[in-house]
C-alpha cells in the first residue's frame, strides 16, 4: 500500500441525520461543515422523513451526528468535541 492509499482509507465520514425545517439541524450543519472543512472529513446527510428505519431510531434525537457510522452526539454539536473525534488516531 502506498501513502496515497492509506491517506484515502483514513478519510473520516460525518453523517448528519435530520429533517427539513429543523433549526437545530441547520446549526449542526454549520458546525459540521466548518470542522469537516478543517479536517478533510467527508460529510453526508440523511433525512429521517425519507427513511423509516432512521425515523424510528432517531426521531426524538435529531439532529444526530455519526462519525464513521457510530453515534457521536445529538441535538447540539460541540465543535471542539467533533474536531477531537475526527483527529483522533
Amino acid at each position: 500500500m502506498t501513502n496515497d492509499d492509506s491517506a484515502a482509507s483514513a478519510v473520516r465520514t460525518v453523517t448528519l441525520i435530520g429533517k427539513p425545517g429543523c433549526h437545530l439541524c441547520d446549526d449542526a450543519r454549520a458546525v459540521i461543515e466548518k470542522v469537516a472543512g478543517e479536517t478533510g472529513a467527508a460529510v453526508e446527510e440523511r433525512d429521517i422523513t425519507r427513511d423509516e428505519a432512521l425515523y424510528a431510531r432517531y426521531w426524538e434525537q435529531i439532529p444526530v451526528v455519526l462519525v464513521d457510522g457510530e453515534q457521536h452526539t445529538f441535538w447540539r454539536v460541540d465543535e471542539k468535541r467533533l474536531r477531537a473525534a475526527l483527529t483522533a488516531g
